[in-house]
């Protein structure tokens, strides 16, 4: 039996490979579908494979980037390993969703692995967040915006299961580093909304039929340009 230190160690590894793993390229190779880095924002996450591969594709990837996020966490809970084993699994799942060693460090922002992390240390999170990340979205049509809503929300309310004693304050390090990880993963996004300049979505469409203007009164060449997220 390898000694606990190389399984903790092996573990974190893996969960950065783990969470490295581009499924948005994946799934639009295997399918014969466009790359979703060759439209829009040029990430890999479900927002971009939307425009790229369209819905059901998307729902795919979305799936797949959820589960690469739980596995490690999951892995590490059944093998119980140290609780700081646990946070490292998750934190290195996001951290190779959005820098990715098969993509040369690029890849996606993170948000879905980082759902899947929470879904395994604290199923109550999601839910509660989610409303908060769709609602955001519905209103100001910025998917951007959405996600570090959420994730902020997500981050404030796990202070509160904490002091409740629904987790170990290990857990924060997770929820504080996570949030971090993805707010840094969407630095660009958050300069454009800063300076106005942050595109919408007026719809979810397939390609770049579902691109949207940065405000109500764009033209129809930034239109084609299509959006970002």
């Amino acid at each position: 039996m390898l000694p606990q230190p190389l399984v903790d160690v092996a573990l974190v590894v893996a969960a950065y490979l783990i969470g490295s793993l581009p499924m948005g390229v994946i799934v639009a190779r295997l399918t014969g579908a466009p790359d979703p880095r060759t439209v829009g924002s040029g990430r890999t996450g479900g927002t971009n494979a939307l425009r790229a591969m369209g819905f059901r594709r998307a729902l795919l990837v979305g799936f797949l980037d959820i589960g690469k996020g739980a596995l490690p966490v999951l892995l590490a809970t059944l093998l119980g390993t140290p609780p700081w084993i646990r946070v490292a699994a998750g934190l290195m799942a996001v951290l190779g969703a959005w820098k990715s060693v098969f993509l040369r460090f690029h890849g996606g922002r993170g948000v879905a692995t980082g759902i899947g992390a929470m879904v395994v240390v604290q199923p109550l999170l999601v839910p509660i967040a989610a409303p908060i990340f769709f609602g955001v979205i519905w209103l100001t049509r910025y998917v951007s915006l959405g996600s570090l809503a959420g994730t902020a929300a997500g981050g404030l309310l796990f202070i509160l299961f904490v002091l409740f004693g629904l987790n170990p304050p290990a857990d924060l390090v997770l929820a504080g580093l996570g949030v971090t990880l993805v707010w840094l993963a969407h630095a660009d996004n958050i300069g454009r909304l800063l300076r106005g300049e942050e595109r919408r979505f007026d719809a979810l469409a397939r390609g770049e039929a579902g691109a949207v203007s940065a405000r109500p009164g764009a033209t129809a060449g930034a239109r084609e340009r299509g959006p970002r997220s």
